[in-house]
């Protein structure tokens, strides 16, 4: 089920080639500097509101993420519908896509945690029943991305693996003790995370690259690519906005403890484009 969608909206010959060798395309400059004034300030509001579906980082004060927030900030509701991130899924995917995960994460100045070596799909097959990896993950960078403040970082080509099966973590106590489960796969002790083992066989077979970009600029990448992140120890902050679109077609199967809507949507809608810019009516 493919659309024709905007050809000035869709990824060129280049940038397709990169995503399907390297696993990422950075697309520079998506988002003005009026949306991204527009964004930031919601970003701000979004982060501060105490809300079962903000995540704490070890330390029990400093925010790492929250999620599902297109569902109540309009800013966000038309930037999942941007046709810049809308279109390129639908020619990745060749198919019409829906919003199936909304997060900010954000990398705080002086305190962001790590993100550990992991793939991200395992997580929505294990948790949420997802039968294919169907998806693209679109990471708006509201921040400038540098060498220095935790960036992400890839095994460029490792998504080529497939499913990199792991042994599940164990770790669910330290500061989220009585938080519900979920909780444990948005935090720095993740349940599905690769060996150092595993980690020193990938990256001797694929390159460690990092995703650095300007504030605006949109970064796309497979959801089975190698990747993970450092602590944040400088004064700047890194925060992305992670929208990730799966295919109509590739349905959850049920599970035993669903993962509450915000993390894991069931509705298959698919998602209509909007205007060129998140500041249109």
């Amino acid at each position: 089920m493919t659309t024709g969608g905007d050809p000035f909206m869709k990824l060129t010959k280049a940038q397709l080639d990169a995503y399907n060798q390297d696993g990422f395309v950075i697309i520079p400059n998506v988002l003005s500097d009026a949306e991204l004034g527009r964004i930031r300030a919601d970003t701000r509001v979004a982060l501060a509101e105490e809300s079962p579906r903000r995540v704490l980082e070890r330390d029990g004060q400093t925010v790492r993420g929250v999620h599902g927030q297109h569902k109540t900030f309009e800013s966000f509701a038309r930037l999942v519908r941007h046709p810049r991130l809308i279109e390129p899924c639908r020619q990745i995917l060749a198919d019409e896509v829906f919003v199936y995960q909304f997060k900010i994460n954000l990398k705080a100045a002086f305190a962001g945690e790590l993100w550990p070596w992991h793939q991200d799909f395992i997580f929505w097959r294990e948790e949420d029943g997802l039968p294919e990896p169907r998806l693209v993950n679109v990471a708006v960078m509201v921040d400038d991305n540098t060498e220095s403040n935790g960036p992400l970082m890839f095994l460029a080509g490792s998504h080529r693996e497939g499913v990199i099966e792991v042994r599940p973590s164990a770790s669910q106590g330290g500061a989220y003790a009585g938080e519900p489960a979920w909780i444990h796969n948005l935090t720095a002790d993740l349940k599905y995370v690769l060996s150092r083992e595993q980690v020193r066989y990938l990256a001797a077979r694929y390159p460690v690259r990092t995703a650095l970009g300007s504030a605006g600029s949109v970064l796309l990448f497979h959801p089975n690519l190698v990747h993970g992140s450092s602590n944040n120890i400088t004064p700047i902050d890194r925060c992305l906005i992670l929208v990730t679109y799966n295919s109509v077609l590739n349905r959850a199967h049920p599970v035993a403890t669903p993962r509450p809507e915000f993390l894991a949507s069931r509705d298959y809608t698919p998602v209509i484009a909007g205007p060129e810019s998140i500041l249109t009516e």
